[in-house]
């Protein structure tokens, strides 16, 4: 093979993050989903995790559906970090490491002696990446912070359900989710800007920051023009008509709020008088009479079944699907032909699918390379790497900080 062909071999072969070591000091979601796009795309992570339950404690059974999504493509120690040995070998292993993440309350992490400060000490070119509930200083730095604290803070109870309703949460953790993948892409950026300059970045984010920025065009939309969204169902907030209508067997989703697209639609469901009615012909006029419209189309729409409505807009270029439930997902042809349920071998549980990355490289693969690890599997391992003697880690064993 020529050297050019065995480079782009290799270089097709290689996982992107493989050169990276993270340490990983996370609990519960936030933290945990921005370590595994760092583990899914190869980079060597280190769990941390106390003697004893810890995390499993926190996260649930260790072989249940919830930890083994968060924790795989890791490998896990460990580590009383309360305990002098402990606090060495964690600055021994973070001396020579890449990355570090964490999302402890704000104060947790310097009452430990492994804040930023104390690491960047030993190791200028850490990037150490932090999310916390409210940010790591101000008003609400000390508070605890859970998703749907955030949810409610953030202003996303306030618009989701139905008008007049009440609060409504949304039913994934999506302050913690955010929260995690933007810490990820914050890492990233860190790890870019430290091949120019060769120092590492303190990258923090906060469930609360997350949230507020999820709002998008609706906080805008209060910033610009001081309109307070409420809350509109299934309804798109601005963009008439979308929304949830019904069927002979269930209920399909439409999108057509567009000038155009309102034309082929009205065209394609048989009623081309809707789009020649002058309060209709505009968005702001189709807004105001959003409940006359929804009424007129779901009239229609009632008397056939979705895969009817579904293939005959899909064929005049109207946005339309299905709403399904989540094994409906997992059996749509498309979700399949993405991968998006990717296998693992588990010791104990065989061969399990768990949820794949959303993200693709050309050339690279992303299967899901192993299985969460036992608590304190690799402990042994990791430790001689860093140059501790047998002797001295069955010391550590013997004293419980291993």
């Amino acid at each position: 093979m020529r050297d050019t062909e065995q480079a782009v071999t290799t270089a097709q072969t290689r996982l992107p993050l493989s050169r990276i070591t993270v340490l990983d000091l996370t609990l519960a979601r936030a933290g945990p989903t921005c370590v595994r796009h760092l583990a899914d795309w190869g980079a060597n992570v280190i769990r941390i995790e106390p003697p004893g339950a810890g995390a499993e404690e926190v996260t649930g059974k260790r072989d249940g559906f919830d930890f083994q999504n968060l924790h795989r493509n890791k490998r896990a120690i460990r580590l009383d970090l309360k305990s002098p040995e402990g606090h060495a070998a964690f600055m021994r292993l973070a001396a020579t490491a890449d990355v570090i993440v964490e999302n402890m309350r704000a104060a947790v992490k310097h009452r430990l002696k492994v804040s930023y400060d104390d690491v960047r000490a030993v190791n200028p070119r850490i990037v150490y990446g932090s999310i916390s509930g409210f940010g790591q200083d101000g008003p609400y730095g000390k508070r605890a912070g859970v998703d749907q604290i955030a949810q409610g803070m953030g202003g996303l109870m306030s618009i989701t359900g139905l008008p007049g309703q009440g609060p409504v949460r949304v039913g994934i953790p999506i302050a913690d989710l955010t929260a995690g993948n933007l810490l990820a892409l914050g890492i990233m950026t860190a790890l870019f800007d430290r091949e120019a300059t060769g120092v590492g970045r303190w990258v923090t984010t906060s469930l609360l920051e997350a949230q507020v920025f999820m709002l998008d065009f609706q906080a805008a939309r209060w910033l610009m023009d001081g309109e307070v969204a409420q809350q509109a169902g299934n309804d798109h907030p601005t963009g008439i008509p979308t929304g949830v209508f019904p069927t002979s067997d269930g209920h399909i989703n439409i999108a057509a709020s567009s000038s155009r697209l309102w034309g082929r639609f009205c065209d394609a469901i048989g009623h081309p008088e809707w789009n020649a009615n002058p309060a209709w012909q505009t968005q702001q006029g189709r807004s105001d009479d959003r409940k006359a419209i929804n009424a007129a189309i779901g009239e229609v729409t009632r008397h056939e079944p979705a895969a009817h409505w579904i293939e005959l807009f899909e064929e005049a270029g109207i946005p339309c699907g299905p709403i399904n439930t989540i094994d409906k997902v997992f059996a749509d042809p498309q979700v399949q032909h993405l991968g998006l349920a990717k296998p693992v071998r588990h010791p104990r549980l065989g061969v399990t699918p768990l949820v794949g990355s959303p993200i693709n490289l050309s050339g690279v693969p992303k299967d899901i390379r192993s299985a969460t690890h036992d608590a304190g599997a690799d402990t042994d391992d990791v430790l001689r790497e860093v140059g501790y003697s047998d002797s001295e880690i069955n010391d550590m064993r013997s004293k419980g900080i291993i």
